[in-house]
């Protein structure tokens, strides 16, 4: 019998591709000293937020930092001198990058249908979300978007002291919601990050194929025939349903 469910956020449940190619698409193109094509710039910009965000998951780095890490390498490459100060950095980030970046966020149309199906099972799962992004942020994403009421907890690297795909934020994920890691399932888009790693720490995973690979942009991994896969978050009541059988 399944206790919990943990989703991931960025690329389950709220568009973080998306906004990101829209924020930095409109740095870019408005970059008239800028010494690489914008194609390059915007992949030099994903490529930089993949390391930096690891350093901050791995403890190396604060949150604010991370940001300042990535432009510190890529304003040079955009045509533009690199401040000292890291309160302009912090002031760039916030005016040029995260204004858009926060506009841009969308919720994917399957969330709610998908929420709203599991709220109305009897004696459904209980829900929460496990993300290893910026507590605040990841928060504000879910409030946007009216979600945070669906959900016993918001589980991030602050409060785990571990990130995916460490096995280790998985059993802290689960010692929170004081659940069996047997009895939870772990539904995300990464299949390595959410399902793989989930299931070396003893849960399900179920991986949510969005038909895209969340990091490259391109086509998605091949995943093996063990794994349990889905479309459309809204097939993911069905799934339950089949675990629990």
């Amino acid at each position: 019998m399944v206790d919990v469910v943990f989703f991931d956020l960025d690329g389950t449940l709220v568009d973080h591709r998306g906004a990101v190619l829209e924020a930095i698409g409109q740095i870019v193109r408005a970059a008239p000293n800028a010494t690489v094509p914008p194609d390059e710039l915007v992949t030099l910009w994903w490529t930089l937020e993949g390391r930096h965000m690891h350093e901050y998951l791995a403890g190396e780095c604060s949150f604010a930092e991370q940001h300042r890490r990535r432009l510190r390498s890529f304003l040079p490459m955009l045509g533009e001198p690199v401040p000292e100060s890291p309160g302009l950095l912090d002031t760039w980030i916030a005016e040029r990058y995260l204004t858009v970046f926060e506009e841009s966020w969308r919720s994917y149309p399957d969330v709610r249908p998908c929420l709203e199906t599991l709220k109305r099972l009897p004696r459904g799962p209980r829900l929460a979300v496990l993300t290893s992004g910026d507590p605040g942020q990841q928060r504000a994403k879910l409030a946007r978007f009216g979600l945070l009421e669906y959900f016993e907890a918001v589980l991030t690297p602050t409060e785990l002291g571990a990130a995916k795909p460490d096995p280790a934020a998985f059993a802290a994920a689960c010692q929170r919601m004081r659940t069996d890691p047997v009895q939870a399932l772990n539904v995300g888009d990464m299949l390595e990050g959410d399902v793989n790693a989930a299931a070396l720490a003893g849960l399900t995973g179920i991986w949510l194929d969005r038909g895209i690979d969340f990091i490259t942009g391109g086509p998605p991994p091949t995943a093996g025939e063990t794994v349990i896969r889905i479309e459309r978050l809204t097939d993911l009541p069905g799934q339950l349903s089949c675990t629990n059988a």
